[in-house]
């Protein structure tokens, strides 16, 4: 699945340890999510939305879909 996390995490100015602290995650989570390593569950992503104030279709693109 693509995301736009990264760019979320970078245009806020938050680290990805600051960012995993905030989320109840570890920074190894951030990277393999930013990388497309890694597919959140459905509770993580919808606190990433929220905390990106963002619906959860802005931040993760499943592959295939426009």
């Amino acid at each position: 699945m693509k995301n736009r996390f990264k760019e979320l995490r970078e245009k806020r100015g938050i680290t990805q340890e600051d960012l995993a602290r905030k989320l109840g995650v570890t920074r190894q989570t951030v990277i393999s999510i930013e990388k497309g390593k890694y597919d959140p569950s459905l509770k993580l992503a919808f606190k990433i939305a929220k905390f990106f104030n963002k619906k959860i279709e802005d931040i993760f693109i499943p592959e295939g879909c426009k």
